[in-house]
C-alpha cells in the first residue's frame, strides 16, 4: 500500500546553495524506460539542461533502466524545486516522442546531504558503478549513460 503521507516527510527541510547532495529517483511503477537508448539521452540532456541554467553543478550520475543517481552541488535553487523541473521537462521530452499516456516518473526521490570531508570521489565512483552491480554489464566501459567529473 502506498505511503499516503509520504509528502510530509520533506516538512521542516531544507537544502542550501553550495550543499552536495546525492540524489536518486525512479521511474513510475519501476517501468524500464532508460533501456531505450535514446530515452536515457533525452533525460541525459535535461541532467545537462540544469548544470547549464546554473541550477545545480553535476559530479557524477548514471541513467539506468529504472532509477537515476546524480550527485550534485546545488546552485541556484532549492533541491525540491530543481528536482521538480527537471522531472517536469524531462517528462514532457519523452512524451514528446510518443510516451503520451505515461506516468515517467514516481512521486518524490530520495537524497542525501554530503559533508565536504567525505570522499565523494568514492561516492561518484559508487554511482557509476551501479550498472556493474545490476549485472548490466562487465564493465563501467560498458555502459553508455553516465558521466563524472573525476573519471
Amino acid at each position: 500500500m502506498p505511503n499516503r503521507q509520504s509528502h510530509t516527510l520533506r516538512r521542516g527541510r531544507y537544502s542550501e546553495a553550495g550543499r552536495l547532495y546525492l540524489l536518486t529517483t525512479v521511474t513510475h511503477q519501476r517501468e524500464s524506460l532508460f533501456h531505450d537508448f535514446q530515452h536515457a539521452r533525452l533525460v541525459i540532456h535535461q541532467l545537462r539542461h540544469c548544470e547549464r541554467e546554473h541550477i545545480c553543478h553535476s559530479l557524477a550520475w548514471v541513467v539506468m533502466p529504472d532509477p537515476i543517481h546524480w550527485l550534485v552541488e546545488l546552485k541556484t535553487e532549492p533541491l525540491g524545486q530543481a528536482m521538480r523541473r527537471f522531472k517536469a521537462r524531462s517528462s514532457l521530452s519523452l512524451h514528446n516522442v510518443g510516451l503520451h499516456s505515461q506516468r515517467i516518473w514516481q512521486a518524490g526521490y530520495h537524497d542525501r546531504a554530503l559533508r565536504r570531508e567525505e570522499d565523494v570521489v568514492r561516492v561518484a565512483r559508487y554511482i557509476v558503478a551501479n550498472p556493474v552491480r545490476a549485472g548490466l554489464v562487465k564493465s563501467v566501459r560498458e555502459y553508455p549513460h553516465w558521466d563524472a567529473v573525476w573519471l
